[in-house]
Parts: C-alpha cells; structure tokens; sequence
C-alpha cells in the first residue's frame, strides 16, 4: 500500500471541511482530511526506504501529502539531510499550515546555530511567500532566546512584502520578540520602522499576549498607526 493510499484510509471528511476553511486557496478536493495525531502516528510507521521515495516525489497532490512531508522532514536527525530535504521541499508549498508544521527536531541542537542562522538568512530573502515565512518562523523559535543579538531584528525589517501570510509572519515574529527581548524589540515599534498594516498587526498579537505586562500593552497601544 502506498503512503497515499495509507493518508486516504485515514480520511476524516468533517475534519477536511474544516481544514479547507483554514487554508481556502486549496481546493476542497485536495485535502483528504487526515487529523495530526493520526499524521504524527503514520510517521512512526513509515519504513525508512518508503519515506525517501516519498520525499523524492514532489510535487504532492493532496495537501495532507505535504503536511506529512513535513512531519517526515521534522524527524530527520542529520542536519545537511534536512536542509537538502528542506531545500527541495519549500518552494513547493504553498499555504500557511504546511509551512508552520514543519519543525526540525535537529534545529534545537546548539551545534547547529552558525549553520542554522545562515539558513535562516538565506530563505527569509526569498521570493517565494512560504519559503520566506519559514525562515522567519524558525528565527522565531530559535534565536530569540539565549542565542539573540538584536542585529537578528533587522532580518525581518528588510522584508518588503504585500504578502498577506508573511506579513502576518513579521507581526507575529514581533510580538513574539517583545515578550523575550523587549528592550531592543520595542525600538522597532517607538521608532515606526514596521509598515502600517504589521506595526498594528503586531500591537494587537502582542496586546493578546499574556507574556505581555498591562504597563506594555498600555505603552504598546500609544504606538499604533
């Protein structure tokens, strides 16, 4: 039986019309419906032989193909594999759920930083939305800890997009970046550096924030534009 045949008799049609609602530039009949768990469940399951062929054959037609890519590309354990899988795999999504599946399990690795952070460079400046939206989610989740240097700010600022999803991921990445690095972070916003439309985004995302004090958010709403 092949993966594909394996993802349809996971089917969930409720849950396919739920996900189409979520991601509405995919059409109904390319989501087949399979819930997480049960995604995260056939990962376990797949033979190391069959998950490379199925790596190997891009693009996917289903949608719930490439969000078990994804889950497939989160547990590879050698960090030049994922990014050659990463590197192939990218440009082919082409929504946000895909996109923000993905969470390389090597990435955590602190041996892996220098490498990690050219990556991140290397995809947040590319063309295509997604590929640029996961470099930012993975600056995001990886360097805004103990490994951030305020210059890591302005990989975000140099994103000129009209892109809806990626803004919404600049907006994101700066909410995020206020709750852990406010005393650098909070300069972008005072000194209006965010368009409009993220500046506000932002503002909001961080104001819902419960790792936001009342005296942030109250400073925070001053600044909208």
């Amino acid at each position: 039986m092949s993966i594909r045949d394996k993802l349809i008799e996971l089917e969930d049609k409720e849950y396919a019309d739920f996900q189409s609602k979520l991601v509405p530039n995919i059409s109904r009949e390319r989501i087949i419906g399979v819930r997480i768990p049960k995604a995260r469940k056939l990962v376990k399951e797949i033979r190391e032989e069959e998950a490379k062929e199925f790596l190997a054959d891009l693009p996917h037609y289903y949608y719930d193909e490439n969000i078990l890519h994804g889950l497939l590309i989160s547990e590879i354990k050698d960090y030049t594999s994922t990014i050659k899988e990463l590197d192939r795999f990218l440009p082919f999504i082409d929504n946000w759920a895909v996109c923000d599946i993905i969470s390389p399990k090597v990435f955590r690795k602190k041996e892996n930083r220098k490498e990690l952070i050219s990556d991140i460079r290397r995809w947040s400046k590319s063309k295509p939305t997604y590929t640029a939206r996961f470099g930012l989610e993975m600056l995001m989740s990886h360097f805004l800890g103990d490994d951030f240097k305020k210059e890591y700010l302005e990989i975000p600022l140099s994103i000129k997009t009209d892109e809806y999803y990626l803004q919404m991921m600049i907006a994101w990445f700066f909410a995020t970046a206020l709750s852990k690095q406010w005393e650098e972070t909070i300069k972008v916003l005072t000194e209006k550096k965010l368009d409009t439309f993220i500046q506000n985004k932002t503002i909001q995302k961080a104001r819902e924030s419960r790792r936001i004090t009342r005296e942030q958010k109250e400073f925070l709403k001053r600044l909208k534009k």
